[in-house]
């Protein structure tokens, strides 16, 4: 009896951004509003769609349509639970997600803290709105689907501008060129070569984790969540920020520190004080490559940009008040 391959699925999820956004005119690139095209829009757009998906049946399914600088936990909620859906079926290969730039880095290491896949999670953007006539999105939608193709490849990753960055390492670091991210000193996962993914050695060393925190985090009200924010360390730093925030009840703070992780006195005094009344306190860096080195007063997270510190702490304390 001759066996039959089952057709594996790929599925893409909207969110919106400026990979959906729309302007005036054709040539205008930045006065434009994201979030106006479906995701079934999106892949009509892509070349040699067909080609790409190499037999693989596509789904679509819009999931939110926002600018990603409104993004929320309501909606971080909504799509780890779609996703957690999706990669249940035995089916489903890989998902793609369209999502703007200005928080995509949040939303691919909060994904990747909760579910921790198995299965490749490729998070893919665009600098251009859709009614560019140099729009960018469809090759990077494209190259989007490549990607998750591979058969090594598992866990979530972004692809823009023909690089692949971990969920870990990926920020973006310019305002308006195409290739608006970088993985800083530990570099990218790979790269498209003529269409052809790349791996780096990076990608090589990357270990997946087994654990996750799916449970709390689609159970628990997002109004529940724990109160998590970023306080940044400046020259003429005060404490009325961090005094303000104990007051509302804020249950943890990541200060962005300068340098190695300095902290302005007046600030470090105002910390020291919202420690002791039992705000969870952690260090982070200002720099945009690097990592804290050395002991200090708090414990450092282990090179995570500030944004992201913040989500791996309000994980961390909403794991413990699911206990």
């Amino acid at each position: 009896m001759v066996s039959v391959k089952k057709i594996q699925k790929v599925v893409v999820l909207g969110t919106g951004g400026t990979i959906a956004g729309t302007a005036a005119s054709a040539s205008e690139q930045v006065a434009y509003t994201a979030a106006q095209l479906g995701v079934d829009q999106l892949m009509a757009a892509v070349p040699g769609l067909d080609k790409v998906l190499d037999g693989r049946q596509l789904l679509v399914e819009q999931v939110a349509q926002l600018d990603s600088k409104d993004m929320d936990h309501a909606t971080w909620q909504l799509l780890a639970c779609r996703c957690a859906h999706w990669l249940a079926q035995d089916d489903v290969g890989a998902l793609v997600i369209t999502h703007g730039t200005d928080t995509l880095e949040e939303t691919a290491w909060f994904l990747q803290s909760v579910l921790q896949p198995h299965k490749p999670v490729v998070m893919v953007c665009a600098m251009r709105p859709a009614s560019s006539d140099e729009a960018d999105g469809p090759q990077n939608l494209r190259d989007a689907l490549v990607v998750s193709a591979q058969p090594s490849a598992a866990g979530v990753c972004v692809v823009c501008a023909g690089v692949i960055h971990s969920a870990r390492d990926v920020q973006k670091v310019h305002p308006y060129r195409l290739d608006a991210f970088s993985s800083g000193d530990a570099g990218p996962l790979g790269w498209m070569d003529r269409g052809q993914v790349q791996w780096s050695s990076v990608y090589a060393r990357t270990a997946l984790q087994t654990a996750t925190l799916a449970n709390s985090v689609m159970t628990f009200d997002v109004q529940q969540w724990p109160a998590v924010e970023v306080v940044l360390s400046h020259a003429g730093a005060g404490r009325r920020v961090v005094d303000a925030l104990v007051q509302t009840g804020v249950a943890g703070l990541v200060v962005a520190g300068s340098g190695n992780g300095t902290v302005h006195h007046v600030l470090q005094a105002a910390l020291k004080d919202a420690e002791q009344a039992g705000v969870r306190v952690r260090l982070s860096t200002r720099c945009i490559e690097g990592r804290i080195v050395g002991s200090s007063r708090w414990p450092d997270m282990a090179g995570l940009s500030p944004v992201k510190a913040r989500i791996s702490l309000m994980l961390e304390l909403l794991a413990e008040s699911s206990v």
